[in-house]
């Protein structure tokens, strides 16, 4: 018996030691190929995998791509791709009910998107075989076994509208939709990816199960699987599953209209209500498999990089505007490249529109630097590095890659970019940024024209003929993060001013380490009357130092391939960081000079105050503003004008954010900044030596001038009522409902009711997501949440949904009808178990994140609590009883203490009359 264990054993390690590509594949299934850790495989019916293995994280990423978008569309079918993409959640002839499932065992984590090229689905989980296995099977169904009934479609149509309704509100996004159809006179991205409306409500059911048969077959599919997952085991799941579905008889046909070169300047104009002026300009450029993408992401960051690019310090710096941003949309087809601009009311809009042209056009005149060049590039490259780190990240750009004509564009442009010259730049700039390829506002007759004329996109093949990419990220450590775990590797340090240091080290998936940073300053009585002063001096520290001026700051967070944030506000600053292991060092060198060594230059805090200023006078005719800022100061009454806790009108931060001078800032700053207190946490990979002695030597002498006491939050009782608020022009409503109450972290109640929370609008899962969004068709977005604090005792519970205006006494009515249901007929028992399966699952999957388990242990120190306060609270939720939870959502919730606040275009549709 000893020698048999003994041989089943060798004959275990032996099969682990053999490599996949040493294996017998699956029959007819082919490697494709191997690049940079990431495998290809191709199956006998046409289904292409890409497998991408990461064993230092416990979950796993599953997407399908199908090469389906808006530009598969012909003339009736606008918006059939995002309808499909609602539908393929619903039943499958088997009587599986997707979204149901996708609720029971993704946790809310699962999602599909549909764009111009490509429709993905995909669902992350925690690591296990048994539910890949699941999740295959699930896009087997997904694939070809839906049932198309006619009244799913009659049920969904009306959250699709909603949908589309939502993006109604934003001029913006109306404009963008107008340019891109006026640039577009044949091809079908001129028409928006969500349709037009009557085709969308009008498609019969045929039709629409006519295009799913066509297109969402294995053929026209790219599977993607990343994360900690065996890569034999898994190929064999997808052989059986997706793999095993027959190859489709058709030949599937492409689109085959090309988009005429455009031979002159088209113009757009947009006139609706709204607190903001709009430009938007397009220039037609080659597809995404074009040599020329890379120099025309180099040129997007060159000319309209926020902050830094030349766009924004002409109409910006120069307050001709308030905001700017420029990108290079590559796609599947030749796409566009677009440039937008936001005025405030009165600001000229001639001067903005030439300001704009001639930064755009005049190259020329005025060459790309080779500083320049090296900035973009090094921005574009930070951002594609730390993707690369994470799998999940990495996954899905990956299938958007496939979608824009091959998955390996991803790491051929970030290959590419890396080699663009100036010259380059230059090259591409003066060939498509020319005024007959542009689509603006206006029209101007020329004798000469010039043409862009648009060079056809080379072949994958031809493209990928010498490409064999980059080494393999670093793999991660395989750590399993219990709170047990977690807290044996944490060490905590005190430093001299009272910053508590805490170190957590992990190797990662690429070296990435994340950095957290929370430090408490001032009391009620010092900060009072300086909410305004604090939030703008939060803002202005990453604008300058007494070293580097705003663009130098960003060269640097460049350099260090690392994500920097720093704020402030009027109780505190915070800092965030996200780099690599041997760019940690000076990553926190940079946020200690930025924290404590900044400059507030007097234009920066010009047009920051400018900035602000504009984004308070745009919500004056939101709903969504609108109606959160009255639900705040409804919830708020106890505290007067002045307090740090005030929730003030929006005339009144007007008001606030007049008064403050650069003196202020400067003050404040001097006043308050330091620490007495506060966290600063380090995990992921580091030399937990090194990185500890630095930490000291930047911080630990770091103090404030002004005692540090914590402002409380106290309870008050809240005053129900239920308010409209008119928002004219507006498609799209926003209702909300809260109620407040006693209780914090420590009562028994917490846990109870945090789960009842959950069951009853936390999740996709939920009573009120799955009445109002599911059932009733009527909101994109509905749901519940519970705020319940540490040691103070203001907790409260609110509820939310978008809807259209017409529509929302329904909602209302909705949300009312399954509270009460739920306070007299209470929870079952298969809820909570879900309800509790899907918390602590939720629990696992984010302490193994490397920024997530560092917010965490910040928040738990901030109490002096460890892990095994986190290991207690995981106790109490697995404990929790029906009764409890049920007893708990009694007793704290009521409808008639609820306040309810919507706003929307309530009297055109006369509703709430």
């Amino acid at each position: 018996m000893r020698m048999m264990r003994l041989m089943k054993l060798a004959a275990v390690l032996l099969a682990i030691a053999i490599p996949l590509s040493s294996q017998t594949l699956p029959k007819g299934v082919e490697k494709v190929r191997s690049i940079e850790g990431i495998d290809e495989f191709s199956f006998p019916n046409g289904l292409h995998a890409l497998l991408i293995p990461d064993a230092s994280k416990p979950k796993i990423t599953v997407s399908v791509v199908y090469k389906v978008g808006s530009r598969n569309e012909g003339p009736g079918e606008t918006g059939m791709a995002h309808l499909l993409e609602h539908m393929l959640f619903k039943s499958a002839t088997d009587g599986r009910e997707i979204f149901k499932e996708l609720t029971d065992k993704a946790a809310g984590a699962f999602n599909g998107t549909t764009s111009y090229d490509q429709t993905m689905y995909y669902e992350t989980f925690p690591a296990s075989n048994d539910t890949l296995k699941w999740a295959l099977q699930l896009e087997t169904d997904r694939m070809v076994n839906m049932t198309m009934k006619g009244q799913d479609l009659v049920t969904e149509m009306p959250v699709v509208r909603n949908e589309m309704e939502s993006g109604e509100n934003y001029p913006s996004s109306v404009l963008q939709k107008r340019v891109m159809a006026a640039a577009y006179n044949f091809h079908s991205y001129g028409k928006t990816v969500i349709g037009n409306r009557t085709d969308v409500e009008r498609v019969p059911i045929a039709n629409l199960a006519v295009f799913y048969h066509k297109y969402y077959q294995p053929d026209n599919a790219m599977l993607i699987i990343a994360g900690n997952f065996d890569e034999t085991s898994t190929l064999a799941l997808a052989d059986g599953t997706l793999g095993a579905l027959p190859k489709p008889e058709r030949t599937l046909s492409q689109p085959y209209t090309e988009e005429p070169t455009q031979e002159g300047e088209r113009f757009v104009k947009l006139e609706r209500i709204g607190d903001e002026q709009d430009i938007l300009v397009a220039y037609h450029i080659p597809a995404s498999l074009s040599p020329d993408a890379a120099p025309l992401q180099v040129l997007a960051q060159v000319l309209g990089a926020p902050q830094t690019g030349r766009l924004y310090k002409a109409l910006v710096d120069q307050k001709i505007a308030v905001q700017c941003f420029m990108a290079a949309q590559s796609m599947h087809d030749p796409g566009v490249i677009n440039v937008f601009v936001m005025q405030k009311p009165g600001q000229d809009v001639d001067l903005a529109r030439t300001e704009m042209l001639k930064v755009i056009e005049d190259v020329k005149s005025n060459p790309p630097a080779q500083e320049e060049v090296d900035r973009a590039k090094a921005r574009l490259t930070k951002n594609i590095e730390l993707t690369m780190a994470d799998t999940q990240m990495l996954a899905m750009n990956l299938a958007m890659a496939t979608g824009s004509g091959d998955w390996r564009i991803f790491l051929l442009r970030r290959d590419e970019i890396a080699k663009v010259t100036p010259a380059d730049v230059e090259r591409v700039a003066e060939k498509y940024l020319q005024p007959s390829n542009r689509t603006l506002g206006e029209f101007v007759p020329t004798k000469n024209p010039q043409r862009a004329e648009i060079s056809p996109a080379p072949s994958a093949e031809e493209r990928f003929k010498n490409f064999t990419g980059a080494a393999a990220q670093q793999a991660g450590e395989a750590f399993d993060p219990t709170p047990k775990n977690i807290e044996a590797r944490v060490k905590r340090v005190k430093l001299a001013n009272g910053i508590t240091l805490v170190l957590f080290p992990k190797k990662t998936r690429g070296g990435v380490a994340s950095v957290t940073l929370d430090i408490p300053f001032g009391n009620e009585k010092a900060l009072f009357g300086k909410s305004a002063t604090a939030d703008l001096t939060g803002e202005m520290l990453m604008r300058g130092t007494l070293k580097k001026n705003r663009q130098q700051i960003q060269d640097e967070t460049d350099r260090l391939k690392a994500q920097i944030g720093v704020s402030g506000g009027a109780t505190g600053c915070s800092a965030s960081v996200r780099t690599t292991e041997a760019n940690l060092p000076d990553s926190l060198r940079l946020v200690r000079e930025i924290l404590r060594e900044p400059s507030f230059p007097e234009a920066e805090f010009a047009q920051l105050k400018q900035q602000n200023l504009a984004d308070i006078e745009r919500g004056k005719s939101d709903p969504t503003q609108l109606a959160s800022t009255e639900m705040d100061r409804r919830m708020n009454p106890q505290y007067p004008r002045g307090h740090v806790h005030y929730a003030a009108t929006l005339d009144e931060q007007i008001e606030d954010l007049n008064k403050v001078t650069i003196d202020d800032v400067r003050a404040f700053y001097k006043q308050f900044y330091g620490a007495s207190a506060g966290e600063i946490v380090i995990s992921g990979q580091f030399d937990p030596v090194q990185i500890e002695a630095l930490t000291k030597t930047l911080f630990a002498d770091w103090k404030s001038a002004t005692r540090y006491e914590r402002v409380p939050d106290t309870y008050a009782k809240i005053a129900p009522t239920n308010e409209k608020i008119e928002t004219p022009d507006k498609q799209n409503s926003l209702i909300l409902a809260s109620t407040a109450f006693q209780l914090n972290d420590e009562s028994p109640d917490w846990a109870a009711l945090t789960i009842a929370n959950m069951i009853f609008g936390g999740t996709t899962n939920s009573h009120l997501f799955l009445r109002i969004r599911v059932k009733d068709g009527l909101s994109y977005s509905a749901g519940s949440y519970v705020s319940i604090p540490t040691k103070d005792d203001s907790a409260s519970f609110g509820a939310y949904a978008i809807a259209a205006p017409q529509n929302t006494p329904k909602v209302e009515a909705d949300f009312k009808e399954e509270l009460n249901k739920v306070i007299k007929d209470g929870f079952t028992q298969d809820e909570l178990d879900k309800a509790k399966r899907t918390w602590l699952d939720e629990q696992a999957v984010r302490r193994a994140d490397e920024a997530n388990i560092g917010r965490q242990l910040q928040s738990l120190q901030r109490w002096d609590r460890t892990m095994e306060w986190q290991a207690k609270l995981e106790a109490l939720v697995s404990a929790l009883t029906l009764d409890q939870i049920n007893a708990a959502f009694r007793k704290y919730l009521n409808e008639s203490e609820l306040v309810i606040v919507k706003g929307g275009d309530f009297k055109k549709v006369g509703v709430y009359q």
